[in-house]
């Protein structure tokens, strides 16, 4: 009867894991859709309110301050209320948001809609996240990046649609009413499915300090993990901004300028699509290391050689990177502190978010005084220290917070991990211990603590009749799937 029961629980515990992760992967491309589609209407809505660029850049400063508002509440609601929550709201809330924007008046107007649009965004951004890392653990294997490809591809998604409501002829409030409404079906059909299962431990009872305390060291991890994302974020958005103007001064002419940016976007979201295999193959933090370096010599290559042809290919390998870097550094954040993953990821991704918005700015800055080609070279020096660095996310050698440790605070439904159970052949690095310690300590996610000595990977100290926990993407080969 206990077994029966047991295979019961982790059936109906692989199906919930498996319908969370679903819409995780539908919150990244409603995301990443709402962004790209009020990117590709910004000169629209420039046009029709006859805003000068000054004017634009203020609303754009109030989205870009109301992102980094939202980051950082939803961290704290996030962890009170559980992610998956607080993530559902916000992707039902950021389509209404959106179309909200397009009957603004004058710049002012704009401001107040794109700070309260940045505000639900950030939120939204944030414990997405939070909720692919606790879902993350349960599957015991990385998933990170992948979602962070379907936010992209949830972007091109968006900018695709704005594009072609735009050739249609539909102004900005029919574009934004067509888009948000769109996003919101796809929130409404995501809540009911985005519930993560519960972990699954009777009879063991965690000390109140143990759930809830922070371990130590967290704090000064936090601001390391943030400067490289800044690091990271700041060299995506100088791409973004000044890849094809840098193409243009070279004199490569308007085709060429506009392939540098497709070439680091695609490179970008194939190497995201790869990512959680190459995760899974090489130490997170190998990844995260090589990756910098073919950014950093990519990027530097193609600056200094100075041709179009170089360029579009340093732009590419940039991107190719990069793909991996803020996935990993945005999971190294959730796992500081398994049962309270939105706060250490909250600060993480809204320094990161700060790069992101500041780098173009320090770009032009630099180019006025020293020139473009010049000022390009802080990629890789970026890239290159975000390499060097690597290790900042490699997993803690025990763990100060054990993965399935349920706080009393906790609501229903919403535990903080799925208790991992033993691969076959697996062990976390003790000496001594099977050959497969070094898969173990491969296939854990960045910066997932590592089992205590004697204890084997993703172990919890269950009593007998614990339901083990889902073991999702195995098949019988082996394999996993992406």
């Amino acid at each position: 009867m206990v077994a029966a029961a047991t295979n019961r629980d982790t059936r109906l515990g692989r199906r919930v894991l498996r319908r969370n992760r679903i819409a995780i992967s539908a919150a990244f491309i409603i995301a990443g859709a709402a962004i790209g589609s009020w990117t590709g209407r910004i000169p629209a809505v420039q046009h029709d309110l006859g805003l000068t660029d000054d004017r634009l850049s203020i609303a754009l400063l109030a989205l870009a301050g109301g992102g980094l508002a939202g980051m950082r509440l939803a961290g704290r609601l996030g962890d009170r209320l559980g992610p998956s929550r607080v993530m559902t709201v916000a992707a039902l809330a950021v389509g209404a948001t959106l179309t909200a924007t397009a009957f603004a008046r004058d710049v002012w107007s704009l401001s107040v809609a794109l700070v309260i649009f940045g505000v639900v965004h950030g939120a939204l951004n944030v414990t997405m996240n939070a909720a692919a890392v606790v879902c993350q653990n349960g599957y015991q294997r990385p998933i990170m990046t992948s979602m962070h490809a379907l936010f992209s591809i949830g972007g091109a998604i968006g900018a695709g649609a704005a594009a072609v409501c735009a050739h249609t002829g539909l102004d900005r409030i029919a574009t934004f009413g067509i888009v948000g409404f769109a996003l919101t079906v796809a929130a409404a059909w995501l809540a009911p499915r985005a519930r993560p299962p519960r972990a699954h431990v009777r009879g063991v009872q965690h000390p109140p300090e143990q759930a809830g305390a922070a371990p130590t060291g967290v704090g000064r991890r936090v601001w390391l993990l943030g400067l490289l994302a800044f690091c990271a974020l700041l060299s995506e958005g100088a791409a973004a901004d000044w890849s094809s103007v840098y193409l243009d001064r070279i004199e490569a002419g308007p085709a060429a300028a506009a392939t540098a940016y497709a070439a680091f976007a695609a490179a970008m979201t194939i190497g995201r699509l790869a990512g959680d295999r190459l995760a899974t193959a090489f130490r997170p933090h190998t990844l995260l290391r090589v990756g910098g370096l073919i950014a950093g010599v990519g990027i530097g290559a193609g600056v200094l050689a100075g041709t179009p042809v170089a360029a579009i290919a340093g732009f590419g390998l940039l991107g190719v990177g990069l793909s991996c870097a803020i996935p990993q550094l945005y999971s190294a954040a959730g796992n500081l502190h398994p049962t309270r993953p939105g706060a250490a990821l909250s600060r993480v991704a809204a320094l990161g978010y700060l790069g992101f918005v500041t780098g173009p700015v320090a770009i032009g800055g630099a180019a006025a005084r020293v020139g473009l080609d010049r000022a390009l070279l802080l990629l890789p020096v970026l890239t290159i220290f975000l390499a060097a660095a690597a290790h900042v996310i490699k997993p803690a050698a025990t763990a100060a917070v054990p993965p399935a440790a349920v706080p009393p605070s906790a609501p229903p439904g919403e535990r903080a991990g799925v208790p991992a159970g033993e691969r076959a052949g697996e062990r976390a690095g003790v000496p001594g211990q099977s050959d497969g310690a070094a898969g173990a300590e491969r296939g854990r996610p960045a910066g997932a603590p590592a089992a205590e000595p004697g204890k084997s990977a993703g172990s919890t100290d269950s009593q007998p009749g614990d339901a083990p926990p889902p073991m999702l993407g195995s098949s019988p080969a082996g394999k996993t799937s992406g």
